[in-house]
């Protein structure tokens, strides 16, 4: 009994040795770990697209990691009065069977999802040693900050918002008609018989002429039917071309044309042995059996000289009739007179479209592309909203309302307060529903994004600009939606894409500053600041270009250069001396931006 009691203490004293041997270790660890090193990349920690990535070093003293122990980095980024908790890194004495005499090294990367208000928070480390024999636990007494805020750079991303109008359908330039007539002249001569002046045809040419209609061009072109008699006077065209110009001069000067007649340009086109004519009013010619159609078409296709077929075809049966029949009309000279379209100046469209818009006129006094076209003569949007509303109730079709909702987008964009704004973008989504239930052209499409971009609805406005670009845009059209693509692709950190997007669009200010600024998000600083220039070649009072190239230079370490640029940024626009204080890109230099600005 007294041996068993004796052992039963051994083991008491034993358990309690053991407890106190690790109660040791575990404070040990904890001492050591004012030496351990931490190195956060980068730092301070940078925001892409929406998630925060770095890298963390961890390197322990030899002697920190005791066999059997383990040692805990808990990770977190504390802002304000909130905590994100980041995975553990965890150090096995096990897996570091040399760490009595080395020191120990773990890498790990992170990510985490950005929130509102985390850019001045703090990335925090707790240390905790564990005992896993006997479940006991110890932690660091204090929890350093291992790296300060985030860098917010790629925020600086200018939000692009285009709007697109659709095809008004008018033609504002000079329009020319046709006007087409024809003179018979008998077989072998050049004459025009005056007959064919009192013709109806004749008539109408010269009441034509009469109305002394602004002409361009007349065309003139004199033709023979193929038969001998007709064909071996090689100037008949010519001359029946000519004869009709003198007969169109003639009434000229009776109808008292003066200098208008100058501007007058007359193009003769004599065809000679041409079987073209012949063939197409033997096609429509039905005064012989198809039989007989295809001999003649087999001799005037054949081989051989024109005359030679001519002669041939003497020999057909049905030679009379072609004679008779399809030879006459074509010894004719045609006349295409081109006048000017007689059309409303675009003051007089702009005044009766005011008119129509304020009700004191019938909208039956323009018509619908006149209509829409009134809406592209005025600077102003109070007075293009009046119009584009008149135009959907003449015709509520797609262009109407596309157009109506671009105009609503502008005056978002022009709007002084967010209640205007947002009041301007619910009415154009309206507007842009009803136009996109009628087409979902790349207009609307276009118009469409950038009213959910003004909502703050990236992911949508996104989604909208990819089927804009599968509804077959226009040049003008596809670039705007390039370039409102571009900006969200560096929001999204796909810096690359972005610059790919930006290639294809119009350059403006906004768009060089963003390629700019994918540029100085990937580590190119020198090309980034050329970006900048071009931005400030468009517009000398570009701010975030000078605030751009101030980032450049600071992390090229270039103090100087950083500011001047910030000192031209801050002039161009004073709210950007606050930022320029806070920002992290400047920390390096924060007591010279200070002194500076």
């Amino acid at each position: 009994m007294i041996q068993m009691r004796k052992l039963n203490l051994l083991i008491v004293l034993l358990a309690g040795t053991i407890v106190f041997s690790g109660c040791n270790k575990l404070k040990k660890m904890v001492d050591l770990a004012k030496e351990q090193d931490l190195t956060v990349t980068p730092s301070p920690l940078e925001l892409h697209g929406n998630d925060v990535k770095f890298e963390m070093s961890a390197v322990l003293p030899q002697k920190m990691l005791p066999s059997g122990m383990i040692y805990t980095l808990k990770t977190f980024y504390k802002y304000g009065t909130a905590q994100s908790d980041l995975e553990d890194l965890e150090f096995k004495a096990d897996d570091f069977p040399n760490s009595s005499t080395t020191t120990s090294r773990l890498s790990k990367e992170y990510s985490f999802a950005y929130t509102a208000g985390m850019e001045s928070g703090e990335l925090k480390i707790k240390g905790v040693a564990t005992d896993p024999r006997s479940g006991k636990t110890l932690e660091t007494p204090d929890t350093p900050t291992v790296a300060v805020g985030l860098i917010m750079t790629s925020r600086l991303a200018q939000s692009v918002y285009e709007t697109a109008s659709a095809g008004h359908g008018y033609n504002e330039g000079e329009e020319l008609i046709a006007t087409n007539i024809e003179f018979y002249f008998d077989k072998g001569r050049s004459e025009l018989k005056r007959s064919e002046q009192r013709s109806d045809r004749g008539k109408q040419f010269d009441a034509f002429v009469a109305e002394k209609n602004v002409t361009r061009t007349v065309t003139i072109t004199g033709t023979h039917s193929p038969e001998g008699a007709e064909r071996i006077n090689s100037r008949l065209s010519q001359n029946r071309a000519e004869r009709i110009e003198k007969w169109y001069r003639d009434n000229m000067r009776k109808y008292d044309y003066k200098g208008m007649a100058d501007s007058i340009n007359f193009v003769l086109k004599p065809v000679v042995e041409d079987w073209g004519m012949f063939k197409a009013a033997l096609n429509n010619y039905d005064g012989i059996s198809s039989d007989e159609k295809s001999a003649v078409l087999r001799i005037v296709n054949g081989g051989g000289a024109f005359g030679d077929k001519e002669k041939n075809l003497q020999k057909l049966g049905s030679y009379s009739k072609l004679m008779r029949d399809v030879y006459p009309p074509l010894r004719t000279a045609k006349s295409e007179i081109l006048t000017v379209k007689d059309k409303k100046t675009n003051a007089e469209i702009a005044v009766l479209a005011k008119q129509i818009a304020g009700g004191s006129i019938s909208a039956d006094s323009l018509s619908e592309a006149e209509l829409l076209f009134a809406g592209t003569l005025t600077p102003s949007l109070s007075e293009r909203e009046a119009i584009y509303k008149a135009a959907t109730k003449k015709n509520p079709s797609y262009a109407a309302h596309n157009n109506l909702g671009a105009t609503y987008l502008e005056m978002a964009k022009a709007a002084s307060n967010d209640g205007a704004r947002n009041s301007n973008v619910d009415k154009a989504i309206t507007q842009l529903d009803i136009a996109a239930n009628k087409k979902k052209g790349a207009e609307v499409l276009t118009n469409q994004a950038s009213a959910y971009l003004m909502q703050g609805n990236n992911d949508k406005a996104y989604e909208t600009l990819a089927a804009a670009q599968g509804a077959s845009p226009s040049r003008e059209v596809a670039s705007k939606v390039k370039a409102m693509k571009g900006g969200l692709e560096i929001l999204q950190g796909d810096y690359d894409k972005a610059i790919q997007t930006m290639a294809g669009a119009n350059e403006t200010a906004d768009l060089l500053f963003n390629r700019g600024l994918a540029l100085l998000l990937k580590k190119e600083n020198e090309n980034a600041q050329s970006a900048f220039d071009d931005a400030l070649d468009k517009d000398g009072n570009y701010a975030m270009a000078h605030y751009g190239k101030a980032i450049s230079y600071a992390r090229q370490s270039s103090e100087a250069e950083m500011i001047t640029s910030l000192k031209a940024a801050v002039a161009a626009n004073p709210k950007l001396k606050e930022k320029a204080v806070s920002d992290l890109e400047f920390n390096r230099f924060a007591n010279a931006v200070k002194a500076a600005l």
